[in-house]
């Protein structure tokens, strides 16, 4: 999802794991320690450094200790840490796995805190699926989401103003001038199922819906269907594959290769693209996804990270000290201008104005959603009737009738949890 964020190792002094045998109570000198899980990649050593340092220079009574987790099997892990009583004290997560975590009865309740938060201008798609069951577990904490990328070359030789694009009619018009002579007017591999997902909720549907207590899945509605009609008409104006995902092959290293006026990524895949072509730099620009009008951008699944704080940390207004700063506006700005992402408010999208590529995606962001927030949708992912589907209709299936089997499988899959 983050695609172009480098791997970066983090400054000696600021690794350790939620078992140190310091994270128990205070030091010798009063201080309290608090333990903290931080993802991959999320950010970089020298903000995270300048932030710890900062934090424990404005909180003089708390130490800061961090450990670096992997995504790879971070799930299992966070849940086990929540059962145990050796937590750490604040965990970044994904935004859509704190429902799953949630779920367990491990994650401290903050609703009381999300007005002294600014929570009224959090984005909706990290502080949507940072609640479950109408309680507030996480805290929204950066997001990312998908924008067009697109070639200013081709555009200007096929005579297109990229700025003129604000609706899906005009996207399409423009695209079927690009896909002409040799060159592709989008590449857009068949099972993308997130942009899927962002054109469905244009048209006012959703993958799963929910009725009591009972999920769903609702690609079968007509507004969903809607949604894959235009994902066909527009992954036809391009050659990508009907049968894979932007990863097989890696799109912006198809776009680097050939001809390819435009792709659906986050804006740090121009950097692949640059890292495969640097012949194309200078030569690549950004676009919000168009909506169906020109009132509002397109629909966008927001990908990012929340705050949780375990029930069972023993030292919790420390770690919420550290959350409400971490996540205020001061540091906020200062990670949106250091990791080009967009902040967690509304309110602080000017943020990144001077960076195409985030201003571009926060204008996204203000629309975006993350996907259905259960517990249960992990399991949908990780068999993905959604893509089998897209496939399907791609290669002349009958849309409704594989819409109906895919909400079948995405209703038994969120039921049964395989």
């Amino acid at each position: 999802m983050l695609a172009g964020v480098s791997a970066l190792v983090l400054a000696g002094g600021l690794s350790a794991c939620g078992g140190d045998s310091e994270s128990s109570g205070k030091s010798a000198d009063g201080r309290t320690t608090i333990d903290v899980w931080l993802m991959r990649d999320s950010v970089s050593a020298q903000f995270q450094k300048e932030f710890v340092a900062g934090f424990e220079a404005a909180h003089k009574d708390i130490d800061v200790k961090v450990q670096i987790q992997e995504w790879d099997g971070i799930g299992e892990k966070v849940t086990a840490a929540l059962a145990s009583n050796d937590a750490p004290d604040v965990i970044e997560t994904g935004n859509t796995q704190v429902a799953q975590f949630a779920q367990s009865g491990g994650l401290l309740d903050l609703s009381d805190k999300v007005g002294e938060l600014g929570g009224g201008d959090w984005l909706k798609g990290l502080a949507e699926p940072g609640a479950y069951e109408g309680k507030q577990y996480g805290i929204p904490y950066y997001a990312a989401n998908r924008v067009v990328i697109y070639r200013t070359d081709l555009f200007e030789k096929a005579g297109v103003d990229a700025a003129a694009i604000k609706t899906r009619d005009q996207w399409i018009t423009a695209t079927e001038k690009l896909n002409k002579g040799g060159t592709q007017g989008i590449y857009l591999p068949g099972q993308m199922w997130y942009a899927l997902a962002g054109f469905v909720w244009d048209e006012g549907g959703d993958l799963a819906t929910r009725s009591g207590d009972t999920w769903k899945g609702a690609l079968d509605s007509p507004e969903a269907v809607r949604g894959m009609n235009f994902y066909e008409q527009l992954q036809a104006l391009g050659k990508g594959p009907k049968d894979s995902d932007e990863a097989q092959p890696p799109q912006a290293e198809v776009m680097a290769k050939g001809q390819v006026a435009q792709i659906i990524s986050t804006p740090g895949g121009a950097n692949v693209v640059l890292a495969n072509n640097p012949e194309l730099k200078g030569k690549l620009g950004f676009f919000p996804i168009p909506g169906k009008t020109a009132a509002q951008p397109g629909s966008v699944f927001i990908g990012g990270s929340d705050l949780v704080i375990p029930a069972a940390s023993g030292k919790q207004d420390a770690a919420f000290t550290f959350v409400k700063e971490l996540t205020g506006d001061a540091w906020q700005r200062k990670l949106a201008a250091a990791m080009s992402y967009v902040p967690n408010k509304t309110t602080l999208a000017d943020a990144v104005a001077a960076d195409p590529g985030a201003s571009a995606m926060a204008v996204g962001a203000a629309v975006g959603r993350a996907t259905p927030n259960t517990p249960g949708w992990a399991a949908v992912e990780a068999k993905n009737p959604i893509k089998d589907y897209m496939t399907a209709v791609l290669t002349g299936a009958d849309t409704r009738s594989e819409a109906a089997k895919a909400s079948e499988a995405i209703t038994a899959a969120m039921t049964t949890g395989s």
